[in-house]
């Protein structure tokens, strides 16, 4: 394998499954194999990619800067092989996707439905819904979730894209409230927030090495809808915490603004996962493949 590929798959697993033996249970590694290949990794780049604890591993800050570049790369990989075997390759049969409602609706489904397009034997049933289902019992082949997805036992998983997340305002709203610069000024703001369960989700930067910093600034607004926050945020009723690719046409517009450029950016993994099985399906190996390739990177606005 080339050096510069050397332990890119190692390093990938273990964040996407958060253990060096998670990681080694899905390349068919022991838990020391892959210790070991990451830090010749770390070796080669001259970095340091994980803290590591007793407890759990967690990625510095060039350890996420370098996965991005990863996810990306083996993603383009991956699509490469697609597109060299798509002569050669059918899907057939029935395949049950789950899905968040707007990302699926806005990301998932144009990805699927153009894959469908392309294989005539294939049946797509997508379910877009921000419920967490079963995959087993429900009876799904693949679901798409975005952030921390926690430990699934029998499921397998792999990222597929990546969500850049950004502060931003009306350009009506910081004619009156002003322009914040620094997060201590949030909590001077009114902001529109995303809630579920009647709990408030607080925004979060990261900051360097440490854990991120969670902020929860004062609202009066609490939408479940993303896009109702969008829609909120536009109309000048406060700050919003959004997502790049649902805002990006919105922030090309004028109608939104991208604030605190100086603050680093949380970015969201996107993940897929799948009941794990001896040998996987061409139906569901092409449709991770579709969505790697076209969900959302972390490009900026």
């Amino acid at each position: 394998m080339s050096e510069v590929l050397a332990g890119v798959d190692a390093f990938v697993a273990a964040v996407d499954t958060g253990s060096f033996s998670a990681a080694g249970a899905r390349l068919g590694l022991t838990r020391s194999a892959v210790a070991k290949t990451v830090a010749r990794l770390e070796g080669r780049l001259s970095v340091r990619l994980f803290h590591r604890t007793t407890r759990a591993l967690s990625l510095t800050e060039d350890g996420q800067r370098y996965y991005e570049h990863c996810v990306r790369a083996l993603g383009e990989l991956r699509a490469g092989r697609a597109t060299l075997e798509s002569g050669r390759r059918e899907a057939t049969g029935r395949l049950r996707v789950s899905a968040p409602l707007l990302f699926g609706r806005r990301c998932v489904a144009p990805v699927l439905a153009q894959l469908a397009a392309r294989h005539p034997r294939l049946e797509l049933d997508l379910a877009l819904s921000d419920r967490l289902v079963d995959l087993v019992e429900d009876g799904f082949d693949l679901a798409i979730r975005n952030g921390a997805i926690g430990s699934g036992h029998g499921l397998m998983t792999r990222t597929v894209g990546l969500q850049r997340m950004t502060v931003c305002a009306a350009p009506a709203y910081l004619a009156v409230a002003g322009v914040p610069r620094h997060l201590d000024d949030l909590h001077r703001h009114h902001a529109v927030t995303y809630a579920r369960d009647g709990r408030v989700r607080p925004w979060e930067f990261p900051h360097g090495d440490s854990a991120p910093v969670a902020v929860t600034p004062p609202s009066r607004l609490r939408f479940d809808d993303l896009e109702a926050i969008a829609d909120a945020a536009e109309a000048g009723h406060g700050l919003a915490w959004l997502p790049c690719w649902l805002i990006r046409a919105r922030v090309h517009s004028g109608a939104l603004v991208p604030l605190l450029a100086d603050v680093p950016r949380q970015v969201l993994a996107t993940h897929a996962l799948w009941p794990a099985a001896p040998h996987m399906p061409m139906k569901l190996r092409l449709a991770l493949d579709a969505l790697a390739a076209e969900l959302p990177g972390s490009a900026e606005l």
